[in-house]
């Protein structure tokens, strides 16, 4: 698989754009401010959405892109995820209020948008490629992802802080890369735990519970603007020193918008 960082940064500033992946052509996971940087024959190439959770800068450009490329296609966009997300995105967005109900136009036969609720643990087959949900803890319903299309699992965390249920299952995994949320310093590690993020400190005691025998290469993500250097340095150096535990030996990495990775 081909997988296409559009944006991954928690929050907007100058080159600095919300989370979103495009996977090979066709699958986007989570719609913020990244998707922006598409081209509308790219846009409309993309048939199936993930989305980890409703928070805006997950979700902005959906219905922008929806917008863009109505026209140009001839099947529904379709949206998956969390029932809790999905009713958010049908109250909060597309209301006719602040935006159009896409499910309902042109019309409730022929929509622009259908959505597709699932639940954490539930696996799917999106063309040729298998996803499953998985476990997050965050300040709403979430979900993080784990896609293959047949040999190593790409796996994203989505939003969240203390997860030792996801863990268990990355264990269980043939992982071939982890993109982790890492969105706060450690100086603000109790922002960061009120509002349900890592942060340094925490993430070196969450990659600690990987299986000692597993090895792969590990992105962060969401990073704040104003605090991405202070994050990594803080990174780099218990990746470096190792003082939090035996397991975190892993190649940690800074995650840039605009790169693109294979799995």
């Amino acid at each position: 698989m081909k997988i296409r960082v559009l944006g991954c940064s928690g929050a907007i500033a100058k080159d600095c754009r919300t989370t979103s992946f495009l996977v090979d052509d066709d699958l986007l996971v989570d719609a913020g401010t990244g998707v922006g940087d598409l081209t509308l024959s790219e846009m409309a190439a993309i048939n199936d959405v993930l989305i980890t959770h409703s928070h805006l800068d997950h979700i902005a450009n959906l219905p922008l892109m929806i917008d863009s490329v109505a026209s140009m296609r001839k099947q529904a966009l379709r949206v998956h995820a969390l029932p809790e997300t999905i009713a958010a995105l049908k109250q909060y967005i597309f209301n006719n209020h602040i935006w159009p109900d896409f499910t309902q136009i042109p019309s409730a036969a022929n929509p622009f948008l259908s959505f597709h609720p699932l639940q954490s643990g539930a696996r799917l087959k999106i063309a040729n490629k298998m996803v499953e949900a998985l476990p997050a803890v965050h300040t709403v319903p979430a979900v993080g992802y784990a896609i293959t299309a047949g040999a190593g699992c790409w796996v994203f965390s989505g939003d969240t802080e203390r997860n030792p249920a996801f863990w268990k299952r990355i264990n269980q995994m043939n992982v071939a890369m982890l993109v982790i949320e890492t969105a706060f310093s450690n100086r603000e590690k109790q922002l960061a735990h009120l509002s349900l993020h890592l942060s340094p400190n925490v993430l070196a005691e969450e990659l600690d519970q990987i299986d000692k025998t597993k090895h792969f290469p590990i992105y962060i993500t969401h990073t704040k603007p104003a605090e991405t250097e202070q994050i990594m340095e803080e990174i780099q150096r218990f990746d470096q020193t190792q003082p939090f535990g035996p397991n975190v030996t892993h190649d940690i990495r800074w995650l840039r918008a605009g790169q693109e990775l294979s799995v």
